[in-house]
């Protein structure tokens, strides 16, 4: 058996899978996130083991044997957190997480530094783990004095877990202290940030081993020793793992609380002056680009909270056929923005509110915002030479059936849905600890689920939806700057 720990935002979610990569159970637990200010978004390291565990302790209740029979854990998790560890490995403050932008101005100075797009390929985002540490020097002097490690969300889970100190390319790819195409520290970033490569973990590649877990967690959780833990993976490359993306030209759009547009590249691509993320695949030798927008289903959460009505009901109200847009237009920059704007303080907006307006209009419109901000990324992936010709969706919002067609029509692509099955991040992840435990081939292992059904754009409304995106484009540029 092979056991998947995905460390995601909103929770922890642990996947069982035997040797067949058939699924035998999985448990979730939830995690709160803290905003102490505004733009500001944390979490105590200390849940992130409490949840684990506690997901954990459901699928001990619920399959004891099958975890007995556990040979390698594969690790996933939120990109990009700071978590600050001292010599005694005590966490120094609450992490600060992927979408916290308090750091907007330290980016600024960072990306202004011409070495940083040169060696990472990417822009230098306000979520990125760089300029964090930049901020933390700045306004926690005493903190920073004190720091000895600086680890990634799920390279803490893995500190828990085993005692080591070990990340892997994906994730490290994203805190703008890569060298990405040589898939190793760079000394002259971290020196730029007044650091340096002794506060870094150790880098393995996401299917490497990476340590072993400790006795006294076997024990307890009833696994026998030498429990094998891979490199593993970010989130959105443990997706693609679990989705066999990892091939050239494959993609997928995931709808999470952010929103991905996801492409595998069997080479080096970056291209930063389009906003899209260049990283390293969990696999070796591989890389992928990445549109990133901060709240997808994030922004269906907002309006249902601000409504009192759940997602499903307001999406229920639409029906089932797909709409031509109508005049309220919605832009979803509720934490601000990454692909294609890098833009920390630009905020969301409703445009062209009428006394017609219904509720229904306004959710119609929060639909048609995220998939208009997902043909953003599609649009900056064009602009950095890749081409696609399908994706698949995967992620919670996935599950409504109209925002599918929208993003089908928005994108004017196919979106293939797989068949039945969870091939989300803590799948990837188990397949990573998988690959770590046995050796298996990488790509083999990682195969790609069937399709169930594609759900193609509609023909009669990509010319309304054209145009509509087209008005969306116009928006950006006249609110910049007055939503702050």
């Amino acid at each position: 058996m092979y056991l998947g720990l995905d460390l995601g935002t909103s929770g922890v979610k642990a996947m069982l899978i035997d040797d067949e990569q058939k699924i035998i159970g999985s448990a979730s637990a939830a995690l709160d996130v803290s905003r102490p200010h505004p733009g500001w978004s944390e979490q105590d390291p200390a849940d992130w083991c409490r949840a684990a565990e506690a997901a954990i302790e459901g699928l001990k209740q619920t399959h004891p044997q099958p975890l007995a029979a556990v040979r390698g854990i594969g690790l996933s998790g939120q990109m990009h957190g700071a978590t600050l560890i001292d010599e005694s490995d005590k966490v120094l403050r609450p992490s600060i997480l992927w979408n916290d932008t308090r750091s907007f101005r330290e980016a600024a100075a960072l990306d202004g530094d011409p070495q940083f797009r040169a060696l990472t390929g990417n822009i230098v985002f306000p979520g990125f783990t760089a300029p964090k540490l930049a901020w933390v020097r700045e306004n926690e002097p005493e903190i920073f004095a004190k720091l000895r490690w600086v680890l990634l969300p799920k390279d803490y889970l893995r500190l828990w877990l085993t005692g080591e100190h070990i990340s892997e390319m994906s994730d490290s790819a994203g805190t703008s202290w890569l060298d990405t195409g040589k898939r190793n520290w760079s000394e002259s970033l971290l020196a730029a940030t007044h650091l340096e490569e002794r506060q870094m973990p150790d880098l393995v590649e996401g299917t490497d081993s990476a340590g072993t877990l400790r006795p006294e967690l076997a024990s307890r959780w009833g696994m026998g020793p030498g429990v094998v833990l891979a490199g593993g993976a970010g989130d959105n490359a443990a997706s693609a793992c679990g989705m066999g993306t990892v091939g050239e030209g494959q993609a997928f759009v995931s709808l999470g609380t952010s929103g991905v547009l996801f492409a595998a590249n069997a080479s080096y691509l970056p291209n930063p002056e389009s906003a899209v993320h260049a990283f390293c695949h969990a696999l070796p030798n591989t890389w992928h680009q990445m549109g990133v927008i901060l709240s997808a289903t994030d922004a269906l959460n907002w309006h249902s909270g601000i409504t009192g009505r759940s997602a499903a009901e307001l999406t229920g109200e639409l029906g089932d056929a797909l709409k031509a847009p109508g005049s309220v237009t919605f832009l979803p920059y509720l934490s601000g923005e990454r692909t294609p704007h890098n833009d920390a303080a630009i905020r969301g907006a409703f445009a062209g509110l009428g006394h017609e307006s219904s509720r229904a209009a306004l959710t119609q419109a929060v639909l048609e915002g995220v998939a208009f901000a997902i043909r953003d990324s599609l649009e900056a992936l064009r602009a950095a030479g890749t081409t696609l010709n399908r994706v698949t969706a995967i992620g919670g919002g996935s599950r409504s059936r109209y925002w599918l067609k929208s993003i089908a029509t928005a994108l004017d692509l196919p979106v293939d849905l797989p068949a039945d099955g969870d091939f989300g991040a803590a799948f990837g992840a188990a397949r990573l600890g998988l690959i770590a435990a046995t050796g298996a081939d990488p790509v083999a292992t990682c195969y790609a689920p069937a399709t169930a059904e594609t759900i193609a754009p509609d023909v009669s409304l990509v010319a309304a939806y054209e145009d509509a995106y087209q008005r969306y484009r116009r928006l950006y540029p006249a609110i910049k700057g007055a939503t702050t």
